[in-house]
């Protein structure tokens, strides 16, 4: 029989990118592997991706973990990599540790993946020194991110923020628009390009075609995040076509 696992994932409650993007990463590699796999949610809310809104809903996680503790998923996911970063520097570990815990509590401890904790693991996974990003975010909310993944020990060379406040905008943007949006960035000395550091915004079948073009490693948020799930499950990270994270090699 094959075995079958149950991924988790606490989203806000205006995204809907990241439970049509990780199942289709999660079901590209069932054509090339045994596992078999089931996706479940819980939801925080939130509508505009400011930092008064993002501060209110990281709040509401503690019940989402509950909640899916409950369903007693394998791995748990939190689908909003801004919100984490935030919060501060370093919060990923705070957010992880205190879910992880909430979960231990409800009897069925459960490894929390944060979404900025899978992308900082990511970076560092690739060896990445040199770094450029897209994001949907304001400018000020850009910011907050550069400084978060340089605190980590990584240099941001550039970026580009497209300025959408509205988190259902941001979702309804056409992943192939970053084959040309990411031309924008000046790549000199860039090792890895994150082509979407934001799980609301599409990406996935950008990624491969940005990565051959370009030549640099090309990774995103939603990406590093099935990365992670993979890893603490502790399954091989092969699934062809979404860029070199995944391509089997880590």
């Amino acid at each position: 029989m094959k075995k079958k696992y149950r991924i988790g994932q606490i989203v806000p409650s205006s995204n809907i990118t990241m439970e049509t993007e990780i199942p289709a990463i999660f079901r590209k590699r069932e054509e090339v592997a045994e596992e078999r796999f089931t996706f479940h949610s819980s939801r925080m809310r939130m509508k505009h991706v400011t930092a008064e809104e993002l501060a209110a809903m990281d709040a509401l996680s503690d019940k989402c973990a509950v909640e899916l503790s409950d369903a007693q998923v394998d791995v748990m996911g939190y689908a909003c990599l801004v919100a984490i970063m935030s919060m501060g520097k370093g919060y990923h570990c705070v957010s992880q540790e205190r879910l992880h815990k909430i979960t231990a509590e409800n009897d069925f401890p459960t490894p929390i993946v944060t979404s900025a904790g899978a992308l900082v693991e990511a970076l560092d996974t690739l060896g990445s020194k040199k770094i450029a990003i897209v994001t949907p975010y304001m400018k000020s909310l850009t910011q907050k991110v550069i400084d978060y993944i340089e605190d980590q020990g990584f240099q941001v060379l550039d970026s580009v923020s497209l300025e959408i406040p509205d988190n259902l905008e941001v979702a309804a943007q056409n992943p192939m628009n970053l084959v040309d949006i990411y031309k924008r960035l000046d790549l000199t000395g860039v090792d890895t390009l994150i082509l979407s550091a934001c799980v609301q915004m599409p990406s996935l079948e950008a990624v491969q075609q940005v990565q051959d073009e370009c030549g640099i490693r090309t990774i995103t948020a939603s990406i590093s995040t099935a990365y992670k799930m993979m890893k603490e499950l502790g399954l091989d990270t092969n699934v062809p076509g979404f860029g070199e994270l995944l391509s089997g090699k880590y």
